[in-house]
């Protein structure tokens, strides 16, 4: 009987999810064990096989906790809203729904083909509206809570409204905006319906406010930071600039540090902890105020006469330093270039400078301006600020290395104790006061706080960099201009979308201010539109839909035509972000039939937390941290028995591409279509008359019409190349990639002397746009799901990145086969009920004890080179036992579970191979009973015995005297002596 992997596959399969082996039960007399995937975008290219790698991780972990009597939850699902299905629908009409559903499809089958122990009963969509109704319930709950800083969790908001009617706001600790007013009760009762709501947006955890975000136009939507790479979108590439749009925020920044404490109690990868804190950012410091000066003339610093001449006088700048020491070396005041007093404060004569510098600052990311140390730029805005203690005017510039999401977007720039302060100073022939005793600055600025001594500083000379932080924040509190403050980078997170494909808010509005749909009524389905694009006044795609008004009578959806801003009211035109749908998914997956609740507590105070998630760094700030926040604000509710959802996590690596490319010739930057074999040339340079095959290349390039002088220019780039083209030479085939993309239809191609056409290999991410991605599909059909799952935690630590190479699935191929004849012959079952070597319980045994050591720390690749250990073992044994053969598939089946399943119905099982528990280590099949001694004589080892280990010296010196080939060596002699050492050799003299 012949290994037929494909057969044993598709059977095993069919059955498995015919049974519903993997049903996880919400009660059990089992301990739980909640395993979790990050779940997929559907996207329409499918899996490819670096995809499946956390995957495989987890199934393996997941199916080993079932042998280890374990009840686990291991579900899937899909976060199905995502641009390029609205996208899609943008270029085709069609529908993003159908789209998605079409991707889910091939998802589905490419996930069963692979083996995955999934509970699919618990399937969720995060763009089924089943689903996106409790999505939409959050939001109402969000809306309806504000943070209490003095029980230091979310309340209802009906408990604030109290407040302020009976006390007013003066003394209530929360969380609000930074500006707001101070009110009385009696103004509160006072106030009209809007007004109070106005307020109250202030204090909610989900609020709408104008905000600076990052625009992008080509998407016609809001990005988030971490949807920005390199200063463009990450899907797409395009621009982003920023701008300032009303949107929907979530106050995350209320949990600042609870977010940076809870890192301390999960046992999360360090890299993602510490990237969460660096987000998170928490600076102690203090704040201060700096006065705007109006017209006038004022003595500078440097004892100059100042004309100040500002637009307006009147406010205020604030800032936040971790350095209130070094106060007396301000010599200037730097504000982000998108702050709200730029406007307000610049003179005429500056107007048209800073406002280019704006504009010019707009169209860059605040990562891509983080990111670049190197360019120095800013304007002056000709404003003044007084500094509080001296009363000397300061200059205040823009300056694009300044951040409006930061801190206040305004800093007090110190250049002798801030490089970038002393570098913009320098630039712009700022004065660069000394603050600091003994300090040389005059080539770089003093950072070093542990030992520094404050000079030039009145009241602070002498000081140290604790001493004089203490007093100038005493000094500024006296004079009412500062005070003692934590700062966290961490800001309100934008939660407003302008496109279709996403969750819609539950909200329709009445006289401009939003309210909430009764949770009763949800879902808020998605309603249809004619086109998915935004309108052509600029509103979000749902500003075409025709049905879009909420009828406060009858709590339905109803025409647009129907709008009386009485009893009917517009419904809100932006759609959820991404991460809303994912932010509470892993404890839906604990009840997700529930049409009542959001989960049930029975459900999720049996699950209670997920005890493995294994996904992607890349999501560190931003799936991770916002479930977080989730989690905390549901536990503040009272919906969750943890306020983290998740105690361990681990971060798979990637499985890299093999590119392939192809070397082009152009002129100018543009493309000539010919293409060079790599062998021929060094790299992209241009070709000159020394070339073996200068007279081709120039007939050819004239016959593109260029000169012979022109010839000289040619340059050449690498392109890439899909590898299906290439073979395992590094030979493209050429007609291929003509008939790849019309341009290269009439493509000229420069090949080796015998032919062929070379391309150069690089390992890169395994990508669509780089035509490097491989499929499992044909994997699976040429060499089998388990082959593929065994070698890619072959391939090496899970952590680590990896190239693919499909050739080295051979390897692990053979082993199975392998594995499959040490069980199965020519005639069938080979497996016996012969009682065990000695042996091979040795085998069985370090096999036990290395896999169950692998699985536990995660070491997936060791336990492969363990099982082909153990398989050759086994095969020079002629082992047959099935004492020794039954364990042995219970260990393999996490890894490879439709080979062992197989194997597991032939050796008599009516049950899967699931059901049965991991075998038992015993360490005494591990002791060495005996010792197999070399016998020496005068130093030259002649034979070797197999003794005891527990014999005495003189037992040993016994039986090698009496052993016939020791009398040969003998002859009739006495010896000398015998030198023996227990365990080690015997060595015979004379």
């Amino acid at each position: 009987m012949t290994y037929n992997f494909n057969e044993i596959e598709a059977k095993w399969q069919k059955y498995l999810a015919k049974n519903q082996t993997f049903k996880a039960e919400n009660q059990s007399d089992k301990p739980k064990f909640y395993v979790l995937d990050m779940f997929p975008y559907p996207s329409g290219a499918g899996l490819h096989v670096g995809h499946p790698l956390g995957y495989i991780a987890s199934d393996i972990y997941a199916r080993y906790k079932r042998h280890k009597g374990f009840n686990v939850l291991h579900p899937q699902g899909y976060d199905s809203f995502g641009l390029p299905a609205e996208q899609y629908a943008i270029q085709t009409g069609q529908h993003p729904a159908i789209t998605t559903a079409e991707n889910i499809k091939t998802y589905r089958r490419q996930l069963d083909q692979i083996g995955f122990s999934f509970d699919w009963s618990r399937e969720v969509r995060t763009s089924d509206p089943s689903y996106y109704k409790w999505t939409q319930w959050m939001f109402i709950q969000l809306f309806n809570s504000w943070y209490n800083n003095e029980s230091n969790k979310a309340e209802d908001i009906s408990e604030l409204i109290k407040l302020f009617a009976s006390e007013g706001n003066a003394n209530v600790n929360a969380v609000c905006d930074d500006d707001m007013e101070v009110f009385s009760a009696e103004d509160w009762n006072s106030f009209d319906s809007v007004k109070q709501q106005e307020i109250l947006l202030q204090y909610r955890l989900t609020y709408l406010a104008e905000t600076e975000v990052n625009w992008c136009p080509a998407l016609g939507t809001v990005l988030a930071n971490d949807e920005i790479v390199n200063g463009v979108s990450e899907r797409g590439g395009h621009p982003v600039i920023r701008k300032k749009m009303t949107q929907w925020s979530m106050r995350i920044s209320a949990y600042a540090e609870r977010l940076l404490q809870g890192l301390d109690t999960i046992d999360w990868t360090d890299s993602l902890k510490e990237s969460q804190r660096n987000w998170i950012g928490k600076s102690v410091g203090a704040s201060v105020s700096f006065n705007v000066i109006a017209n006038g003339v004022k003595q500078s610093a440097n004892n100059e006469n100042v004309t100040l001449s500002a637009v307006e006088g009147s406010h205020k700048i604030e800032v936040f330093t971790t350095r209130p020491d070094t106060i007396f070396g301000v010599s200037f005041m730097t504000l982000a270039p998108e702050h709200e007093l730029v406007s307000q404060i610049t003179t005429p004569a500056q107007k048209a400078e800073v406002e280019a510098y704006v504009e010019a600052t707009a169209k860059r990311s605040e990562r891509d301006r983080m990111a670049d140390v190197k360019t120095i730029s800013g304007a002056f805005t000709g404003a003044y600020v007084e500094h509080p203690f001296t009363k000397a005017p300061i200059p205040v510039w823009i300056g694009d290395y300044v951040l409006a999401g930061y801190g206040t977007g305004a800093v007090m720039s110190v250049p002798c104790g801030d490089q970038r302060d002393y570098d913009f100073a320098k630039h712009f022939n700022i004065p660069i006061p000394n603050i600091f005793k003994g300090v040389d600055i005059s080539e770089e600025a003093f950072a070093d706080k542990d030992k520094t001594i404050i000079a030039n500083s009145d009241f602070l000379n002498g000081l140290n960099y604790k001493e004089a932080t203490k007093k100038i924040i005493e000094e500024l509190e006296k004079l009412g201009q500062g005070q003692g403050k934590t700062n966290y980078r961490l800001r309100d997170a934008v939660f407003s979308r302008q496109r279709y494909w996403g969750e819609p808010f539950p909200v329709y509005y009445v006289n401009g201010m939003p309210q909430m749909i009764d949770a009763k009524h949800l879902p808020i389905t998605l309603p249809e539109v004619e086109k998915y694009l935004p309108t052509e006044t600029g509103e979000p795609p749902l500003g075409n839909a025709t049905v879009w008004a909420w009828d406060t009578t009858k709590n339905e959806v109803v025409s647009n035509n129907l709008i009386d801003n009485k009893t009917i009211h517009p419904l809100e035109l932006n759609t959820m972000p991404g991460w809303a749908g994912s932010s509470q998914y892993f404890n839906r997956y604990m009840d997700p039939h529930n049409d009542k609740e959001i989960f049930s507590q029975e459900a999720i105070n049996y699950w209670q937390q997920v005890d493995l998630y294994i996904g992607g760094s890349e999501h560190a700030t931003g799936h991770l941290l916002y479930s977080r926040f989730w989690q905390k604000f549901m536990f503040d509710k009272g919906l969750v028995p943890y306020d983290e959802f998740a105690k361990k996590l681990i971060n798979q690596g990637m499985i890299l591409g093999t590119s392939a490319f192809v070397c082009e010739a152009i002129y100018e930057n543009n493309s000539l279509n010919i293409f060079e074999s790599a062998n021929l040339i060094d790299g992209p340079d241009s070709i000159d008359s020394i070339h073996p095959r200068w007279n081709e290349f120039k007939s050819l390039f004239k016959e593109k019409g260029l000169t012979e002088e022109q010839v000289k220019d040619v340059k050449f780039r690498w392109i890439h190349s899909d590898v299906s083209f290439v073979n395992s030479s590094d030979e493209l085939d050429i007609e291929a990639f003509k008939s790849w993309r019309s341009e290269f239809k009439d493509a000229k191609f420069f090949t080796e002397e015998d032919g062929t056409f070379k391309v150069k290999r690089e390992v890169e991410k395994m990508s669509k746009s780089k035509y490097n991605v491989v499929n499992p599909d044909q994997i699976c059909v040429d060499y089998g799901a388990d082959s593929l799952r065994l070698y890619e935690m072959f391939l090496g630590p899970l952590e680590q990145y990896k190239p693919w190479n499909t050739a080295g699935i051979t390897g692990v191929h053979s082993f199975l086969k392998k594995l499959w004849k040490l069980y199965v012959g020519d005639s069938g079952l080979k497996v016996t009920n012969a009682e065990p070597s000695k042996d091979s319980l040795k085998t069985l045994h370090k096999t036990i004890k290395k896999v169950e050591e692998d699985i536990e720390n995660f070491s997936f690749n060791t336990s492969v080179s363990t099982f082909m250990i153990a398989a050759n073992e086994l095969t020079a044994q002629k082992c047959t036992s099935k004492d020794i053969l039954e364990p042995l598939l219970i260990l393999i089946s996490p890894y490879a579970p439709h080979i062992a399943e197989e194997l597991w119905s032939q050796l008599g099982h009516n049950e899967s191979i699931v059901t049965a528990a991991f075998p038992t280590f015993d360490a005494s099949h591990l002791v060495e009973s005996n010792k197999v001694y070399p016998i020496s004589f005068n130093g030259k080892m002649r034979f070797t015995m197999e003794l005891p280990l527990d014999l005495s010296k003189e037992a040993i010196e016994e039986a090698v005297l009496a052993h016939e080939k020791t009398k040969e060596q003998l002859q009739g002699r006495t010896p000398k002596k015998v030198i023996i050492v227990p365990g080690k050799i015997v060595n015979i003299v004379g």
